[in-house]
């Protein structure tokens, strides 16, 4: 009977772990911690939020609006950061144009118009002189652009970016780093939660992203 008894319990509470919510994020499942935690760039309660991501990449473009208006959303709570995941090494074009139009002030306008270029016009921007014609054909002035593109600013945090990728462990996009500790990505919460449907997806992403962030600023 104990036997029985303890067969039960234990069904249980496997039963509930495999339906646990994305509210109460799982560590080794939902999420995982860095074994050397990165320095953030914040001051005061405010918790930072790395982003890794690449242009080209078709899980950063459908994750990008809930991204965007899960920042929103949080508001003060966080310090939003993007890192371009440098795929073709130290000098990866996709992460040089991020570079570049942050150089120029140009992000916000912009970075929304990559994503579309490539996921939705199609345009193959992989490749140096592809996206200078594309910069300059989009309404940026090529001699300011060429400036920004050459500049020693853009091309050290350029030649950066290899080595913070291995110190965040960051090998795939998007993958979200919370307090420089906390790793998340869709495809975990997808995988830890058994969801396929895109928009459950999504919300679930996003209660995650919540509770690490509310964890984070206990912290503080």
């Amino acid at each position: 009977m104990r036997t029985l008894r303890f067969a039960i319990v234990a069904a249980a509470l496997v039963a509930g772990f495999a339906h646990a919510s994305p509210t109460e994020p799982r560590v080794g499942a939902d999420y995982t911690v860095l074994a050397s935690p990165q320095p953030t760039q914040t001051v005061g309660k405010k918790v930072e939020v790395v982003e890794f991501f690449a242009y080209h990449c078709g899980a950063c473009n459908a994750f990008e609006p809930t991204l965007v208006n899960w920042v929103k959303k949080q508001g003060d709570n966080i310090v939003m950061r993007r890192i371009p995941l440098p795929f073709q090494g130290p000098s990866d074009p996709e992460a040089r144009l991020f570079l570049t139009l942050d150089a120029m002030g140009k992000l916000e306008e912009y970075h929304h118009r990559v994503f579309r270029a490539v996921h939705v016009e199609r345009k193959r921007l992989l490749k140096d002189d592809d996206i200078i014609a594309w910069a300059t054909s989009n309404g940026l002035d090529k001699a300011k652009f060429m400036e920004a593109w050459n500049s020693f600013g853009v091309q050290t945090k350029l030649k950066r970016l290899p080595q913070i990728a291995e110190a965040y462990k960051a090998s795939s996009t998007p993958t979200v780093v919370i307090d420089g500790k906390y790793v998340v990505s869709p495809a975990s919460v997808a995988q830890a939660n058994k969801i396929q449907d895109v928009g459950q997806l999504m919300q679930a992403t996003g209660q995650v992203l919540d509770a690490l962030v509310a964890q984070a600023a206990k912290t503080k």
